[in-house]
């Protein structure tokens, strides 16, 4: 066998194939994917969600101080505007140490700069 190749059972030299493990060939597409992503989802929160509350912004508080302080904040009316009103606990996290009367503050504080 020599240095230069490795002979295969037909007795040719076939050259090394130079393999080796490049972590960079998957890591950093996978990195920007992910910042895309993120990026993404930031920018359609604040440019398409968040917008969809300001037709009725109180409304939407309203129904999320239930979701929030009620065992069973819908009982027999639909549950749709109480859906679309959990989606702002999404895009706009509660802090772990906030109270809900303070978090909702900040939230109206939040959807009157957006709208």
């Amino acid at each position: 066998m020599s240095s230069q190749g490795i002979q295969s059972r037909a007795g040719t030299t076939e050259p090394q194939a130079q393999s080796g493990f490049r972590p960079w060939r998957i890591v950093v597409p996978v990195l920007l994917l992910m910042l895309a992503g993120s990026y993404w989802s930031s920018w359609y929160g604040r440019e398409i969600s968040i917008p969809r509350y300001c037709q009725n912004p109180e409304q939407a508080l309203d129904y999320l101080r239930r979701i929030l302080t009620e065992l069973e904040p819908s009982q027999n009316d639909s549950r749709r505007p109480y859906v679309v009103a959990a989606k702002l606990l999404f895009l706009m996290p509660r802090r772990s140490d906030e109270s809900v009367d303070r978090y909702l503050a900040r939230l109206d504080q939040h959807l009157r700069e957006a709208c």
